[in-house]
């Protein structure tokens, strides 16, 4: 009985964290710091299947996958591997949610060469969720 119990209440605590998870999926557009305090359009389109993160990272030089994505509640990450003249090259991100429809991310460089950048993503308008009904009178 108490085994049922134990069970039960482990269930229902599994559940109310996964319900407070926050969502991702979707498109979400950033202004990104560039080089000389320009800054870069990037669109992120995201979808999540349980903690795994997969997507596009769309910026003015095209697509390009996001690898090892992974979500653990409100927080997520993933990898953006460059190329450029063979030389290879990764940009780790690291995000936490800020409300429903903004990201706060931070992203560093695999080569040390450059120090973090941070900027917030906000969900594209057709992929904001859908505003509560009004309660009916």
């Amino acid at each position: 009985m108490i085994r049922k119990l134990a069970l039960a209440a482990l269930l229902c605590v599994l559940g109310s964290v996964t319900a407070l998870a926050a969502d991702f999926n979707g498109k979400w557009t950033a202004d990104v710091p560039g080089r000389n305090g320009n800054t870069m359009t990037v669109t992120f389109d995201f979808h999540v299947d349980g903690s795994t993160l997969t997507g596009k990272i769309t910026t003015a030089r095209g697509d390009m996958d996001i690898s090892n994505g992974k979500v653990d509640g409100d927080n997520i990450s993933f990898d953006q591997v460059m190329n450029f003249n063979g030389n290879s090259f990764t940009l780790s991100y690291k995000g936490t949610a800020d409300g429903a429809d903004a990201i706060k991310f931070t992203r560093a460089s695999d080569r040390g060469n450059r120090p973090p950048q941070e900027f917030t993503a906000k969900r594209a308008a057709a992929d904001a969720p859908a505003a509560p009904a009004p309660p009916a009178q």
